[in-house]
Order: structure tokens, then sequence, then C-alpha cells
């Protein structure tokens, strides 16, 4: 058997490759009038965009509809964790709290608020899980690190299986004990595996500190990422408030639905959570923000005047004309799949990105994103036909909150699902806890049958 000695042909698209890919393509014949005709809901939503009911939950509710003569007519987005408001949960905390996110995460889980004695038991628990296996920094972190943080975390996630005595084991105890874990360590893995790359790719000093026993999931991403350790207290308010509007939106998700799907089919924990964050690693779902930033770092580069609103709605134009930035025809950060009159958690956010913004000296960026904020959606019921209102959501605001924290773009999407593998866990829990059945939607076959042809017959 011969070896082809040629590092690079792993990677290499191939003219051989090329023609076979031309060959899948002619294969893909389907007429896409036939959605219609045999009602397919694609994307799983209805022509309205509504998502088709798959399933139940009590974990949280995404509202942006109301009555109205018995007919549902957009409303302002509500956003509710076990019946919740997130407003009331936000508001509700102290001014110098930055463990909202351990407060919310034992909400989720547990289906109730936790009082004083109760959350400081349950932050002790995530403390004394924030500890990785021996060696595993030296012997796996730093051993071929990725340029991608969220394929680093995944792997880092099906690695920890190994280290797990009891990793094929369902039962609710020993599930609730790895997604402790898994909350517990994603701040690490993600930040460990973002300095190991910079150290090995970008020559960059390496620093691993070990986390604190009395600091918030927000303070210890801050305390382990920063070579100083140092930040201000509005700095972890901010991200931990960033958390909490991150960490759970309805079961419908694109990645927590994926926690569904994977959960029925009985399989182990770290399998299930590395398959969601492969699903919000895309740029549809996760990756939305890094978007955001670099569309405004372009607008900054092409206006003249950061005031003038003329040039500002004509840069805004041009992004629909496919004239600007990525020639998407998107303006990015503007409009969700749920919400038409406002994302609650963008409304919520903009409060103390604004406080940041002073506080950092950005106030003139922040002035340029509320002008945009104001503009993009009378233009966009201009440009376009909208069966619902638009408005901004959550990743209009999060990058550049993230660029003020001076977070890398490697670690946006991470955090995000630092923030979200609590409502993962809370959802994988309550998958094995009431539905014994593997989830196995119909696909319409349109493929007509054929008579097989011998080999010397083609």
């Amino acid at each position: 058997m011969s070896t082809n000695t040629n590092t690079n042909y792993f990677c290499e698209i191939t003219p051989e490759i090329t023609r076979l890919a031309e060959l899948n393509q002619q294969a893909a014949t389907i007429n896409p009038e036939l959605f219609g005709t045999y009602d397919v809901k694609r994307g799983l939503r209805d022509l309205n965009g509504k998502g088709v009911l798959v399933g139940l939950t009590e974990i949280s509710d995404v509202c942006s509809t109301r009555m109205v003569n018995g007919e549902s007519v957009p409303a302002p987005g509500n956003l509710y964790y076990r019946g919740y408001n997130v407003k009331d949960i936000i508001r509700g905390l102290s001014d110098n709290s930055h463990f909202g996110f351990e407060e919310s995460t034992y909400l989720l889980l547990f289906g109730k608020l936790p009082n004083r004695e109760e959350l400081d038991f349950f932050r002790g628990q995530l403390a004394k899980y924030r500890s990785l296996p021996t060696s595993f920094v030296r012997d796996f972190i730093m051993k071929a690190p990725s340029q991608d943080m969220m394929n680093t975390l995944a792997r880092s996630v099906l690695t920890l299986y190994s280290y797990d005595d009891r990793a094929d084991d369902i039962s609710i105890p020993n599930v609730l004990r790895q997604c402790l874990t898994l909350i517990s360590l994603f701040p690490l893995l993600s930040v460990y595996g973002y300095q190991a790359y910079r150290h090995y790719h970008d020559g960059a000093s390496l620093f691993i500190h070990t986390p604190g026993e009395e600091l918030s999931t927000a303070e210890t991403i801050l305390h382990v990422l920063r070579p100083d350790s140092r930040y201000t207290p509005l700095e972890a308010k901010l991200l931990d408030i960033s958390l909490i509007l991150h960490m759970e939106h309805g079961g419908g998700n694109n990645s927590t639905f994926t926690t569904h799907l994977v959960s029925s089919s009985g399989t182990d924990t770290y399998s299930a959570i590395a398959a969601s964050l492969g699903s919000l690693k895309g740029p549809k779902h996760g990756g939305a923000n890094i978007k955001v930033v670099k569309m405004f770092e372009d607008m900054k580069q092409h206006l003249h005047d950061w005031n003038d609103e003329e040039e500002i709605s004509a840069y805004l134009t041009a992004l629909l004309h496919k004239e600007a930035f990525d020639k998407a025809g998107l303006i990015y950060g503007m409009g969700h799949a749920v919400y038409s009159l406002s994302d609650p958690r963008a409304e919520l956010f903009r409060t103390f990105v604004e406080r940041l913004s002073k506080e950092k000296g950005r106030e003139e960026e922040f002035a340029l994103y509320s002008t945009v904020e104001r503009l993009a959606p009378q233009i966009i019921a201009k440009e376009r036909k909208i069966y619902k209102g638009v408005s901004p959501n959550v990743d209009f605001f999060s990058g550049f909150a993230y660029s003020m924290l001076n977070l890398p773009l490697e670690l946006y999407t991470p955090i995000f699902a630092i923030a979200r593998i609590s409502g993962w866990s809370a959802h994988r829990l309550e998958e094995l806890s009431y539905n014994g059945k593997i989830m196995r939607p119909a696909y319409k076959n349109v493929q007509a049958h054929r008579e097989y042809i011998p080999m010397d017959q083609r």
C-alpha cells in the first residue's frame, strides 16, 4: 500500500473531488414547488415564520404576539425563564451582584428561584466542579490547538468522556452531575483553548490562571483571560447580564432542539452537548454578533461623518442592495425569526452597553449604533416587503459590548456557549425525564422508483 506524503492532500480540493461534487449536484433535482405541494414546513416553520410544534417544555417561553379579536398580532417581545420574565430577573439583581447567571442557572435546572442559602450552596457546587482533570491542559488543550475555539470546545467535551467512569449513565442524578461539571468548566475550556492557540500560532505569551472559588462565571472568564486578571465591577456586571440573556431561548432554537433530538436517542451527555456545540457554531445561529462587529467596522471606514444620517442611510441601503460590506444583502443584527416589534434581550442589554461605553470613552461609537438602531428598521421596511416588524436583536449590541470588554473575536461564540450550556442542560434533563421515544420526523421521498440496471448494461 502506498502512502501519500503530500501533507496538503488532506485539505486539497482536487479535480477529482470537484468532478464528484458536480455529479452530486446533478442528483439534487427536487422541484422547489413540491415543498408547497406536500405542505412541507421548510426550516420547520410555516409561511409566517412560526415554528412547527414538536414538543412541550416548562423551561422557557419566547413571546412575540398577543391575541386581538381571536387573531394573533405582533407585540413587544418578552422572554420567560420558568415563568419569570427575564426583565424582572435582571431588574431584581442588585447593582453589585455578579452572580445573576448562577441564580438563573439554578432557576432553569430546578424550577424555582433560590433563596440566599440555596444560591450560596449552588455556587459552592459549581466551584467544586470548576477543576479540570490532572494534566488535561498540558496533555490535551496544549496539543494541536485549533484556530476555531468552538471546535476546541467540542473536542474538549468529547475528551472529558474518557475521564468519566460513569460517562454512559443517563440516570438523572448522574446527568445532573455531568451538566454541573460542564457548566463549571466551559469558561476554562474556552479561554485556555484560546490562550494555547495564541501562544503556538501567534507567539503570544501564555497565561494559564487558576480560577478562584469565590468568583462568578462572568468574573472567571475575565480573570482567566486577562494577563493581569483585572476587571472593573461594571465589566463583570455587563458580562454577567450577557450570560443571562444568552443562556436560554425556548426549546425550538437550533442548538437546543439539537439537545432534545440527540438526547432522545439515549446517548451520553458529552455526545449530546458536543452536537449542540456543532449547531451553535453555525454562523446562522451563534456567530451572528461577529458579523455585526465586522459590518460596523466596514461602516466606520466608509462613513465620512458618523453623525450624518443621510450618509448612514445610504450605507444601510447599499447593504440591502448587496453593494456594501459582504454583499449578502443583510443588515446584521436586525430582525429575528421569532421577535418582530422588539427583542427584550436587546432592550435589556442596551442600558448596560451604554453605561460601559461611557466608562470606556466610546460614546461616539454607541451613538452610531443608536442611529443605525433607529434608521435600519425604517430602511428595511421601505426596501423590502416584510410580513412582520423588524427590530434590533441581541446580537446587535453584544458584539459591541464584547469589543469594549476587549474579548477576542475568537471567543464571541464560545461565550454564547458558556451561557447556553445552562439551557441545554435543563432541556437535556427535561427530555430524559419526560420523553421515552426517540425523535424521528418524516421526510417525503419524491424520487421515482426505478428498475435496477446490471453493471454490464449501464
